[in-house]
């Protein structure tokens, strides 16, 4: 099956990152087509850059599409325009929070989440009650560590997060945790080598999932709240979303 990895920043050196953590997780028969917008913010870390790079994303949806890729991953722990991606593919749409969420819910009676910026926090909680994980959360911590620092972790900042897990762990009874940053994905085997506990990145967690909906020949349902966007005139680029 085809994958497209879509990092919604316009970091490439993360998404390099990001694809090879993908490619480790994929089974040897997926191919993983990691894209990086064009335009947009270096780095997502507010609301304003999660809207601004919402733009640029759903143009690599419709790239993806026309490829025909057999599934998206949204790799942004926001889950940036993951419905609008919905109604714009055929092909499922997955976001990474809601997949880790989804995985760790399994593997763990309580999971933690550990992000980077304290004032991501609320978006996070709000992604938890969204989905209706709240309860199986132990709660969500910061590490204040930039997106774009995770990309050469220095020592310091390595020790830090690992504070954080353990933190989770031994404070808020957390029995798994559920890293808060595409950005992160590539620190797994380090953490789980250290830490008694799952270390779930959702970027791996996402591919199993498009690969398990693929064989099972699943599609995202195109009836109801995820139809086909709604037929007008968009004025520039947007043109061809609704075609």
């Amino acid at each position: 099956m085809l994958i497209q990895l879509i990092n919604p920043n316009t970091s490439a050196t993360m998404t390099d990152a990001m694809a090879t953590s993908a490619h480790q997780a994929a089974l040897p028969t997926t191919q993983i087509l990691a894209s990086t917008p064009l335009h947009g913010p270096q780095s997502i870390e507010c609301a304003l850059d999660e809207a601004i790079a919402s733009a640029a994303l759903l143009d690599l949806i419709q790239a993806g599409k026309e490829q025909g890729v057999d599934a998206h991953i949204i790799a942004c722990f926001g889950d940036p325009a993951l419905e609008a991606a919905r109604e714009l593919a055929d092909a499922p749409v997955i976001g990474i929070a809601e997949a880790a969420f989804q995985l760790a819910s399994i593997v763990a009676f309580k999971f933690g989440v550990v992000t980077t910026l304290s004032r991501t926090l609320p978006a996070s909680e709000h992604l938890l009650y969204k989905y209706g994980y709240e309860r199986h959360c132990s709660g969500v911590r910061a590490t204040d560590i930039p997106v774009l620092a995770l990309e050469h972790l220095e020592p310091q900042a390595y020790a830090l997060l690992k504070r954080e897990c353990e933190q989770a762990m031994t404070e808020d009874g957390a029995e798994a945790i559920v890293l808060g940053c595409a950005g992160m994905s590539s620190l797994v085997a380090r953490l789980q080598s250290e830490l008694p506990v799952p270390i779930i990145d959702g970027v791996s967690a996402a591919v199993k999932w498009a690969e398990a909906i693929h064989q099972l020949g699943i599609k995202t349902s195109k009836v109801g709240h995820f139809g086909a966007p709604v037929q007008k005139s968009y004025v520039g680029r947007y043109e061809h979303w609704t075609r």
